[in-house]
């Protein structure tokens, strides 16, 4: 059945006029714990990552479908894994990226290190499993991106169609971050770095500082802070 004009005046109407009723958040909510009315659950602080796979445009138009799935497939299986692994909540998939919610006392601390997990697993894991496959010059590349905030989830969409949509800093700086294109691969605004364990700040035999701090231009030099280090499996 084709959507009408007044359907859509209708239903936007209502979603501007409807009262919203929130209700704080103890566990990353499912889709089925919120109503498509305007309802949400409010976290007075969560810390979003995002694990984005770069340059998949480049990849899906030079290379075989096959091949670009299997990248996806092998990229976002260890980012996902990782995440649950340290504690974050898997809330949606976008084509070559993941998101992963963290709540709880030390919430930046798993995020981080699930960062730098993933860089390590891609290194470590994925492009030598790669190259051991196929005979080719390309290398799988990838940035993750991590933010804490106040944040909401309210579910969106229509009947039979519809996910949660979370609603805050967090979710849009997190995401953000991974379009940096540094030699970097995990990113972390200072907000969530304040909060994060000395283990997490400092590695390696001489505990020496694994963040270097950026001014983020693209953000009114918001204070940033991008890592290269790898945290092994």
């Amino acid at each position: 059945m084709a959507a009408s004009t007044q359907d859509l005046q209708v239903a936007v109407r209502k979603v501007f006029q409807e009262i919203w009723n929130t209700r704080d958040g103890l566990v990353v909510p499912d889709p089925e714990d919120l109503v498509l009315s305007n309802s949400a659950v409010q976290f007075g602080r969560a810390t979003v990552l995002y694990a984005d796979l770069s340059g998949s445009t480049k990849l899906v138009d030079s290379k075989s479908w096959t091949f670009a799935a299997e990248i996806y497939k092998a990229y976002l299986h260890c980012a996902a894994t990782i995440i649950r692994h340290e504690g974050g909540e898997i809330t949606s998939y976008d084509g070559d990226r993941v998101m992963g919610v963290f709540i709880g006392d030390t919430q930046t601390t798993p995020a981080a290190r699930a960062a730098l997990k993933i860089n390590w697993a891609v290194k470590n894991i994925v492009n030598p499993e790669l190259k051991k496959q196929y005979d080719t010059s390309y290398e799988v590349k990838q940035v993750v991106g991590i933010d804490c905030s106040e944040i909401r989830a309210a579910r969106t969409g229509v009947r039979g169609a519809n996910d949660i949509v979370w609603v805050g800093r967090a979710a849009n700086y997190a995401a953000k971050l991974t379009n940096i294109n540094l030699s970097e691969r995990s990113w972390i605004t200072k907000d969530a770095y304040d909060r994060l364990h000395e283990s997490v700040k400092y590695g390696g035999n001489e505990k020496m500082h694994m963040w270097k701090s950026y001014k983020w231009s693209q953000m009114n030099d918001h204070p940033i802070y991008g890592s290269t280090w790898t945290w092994k499996i």
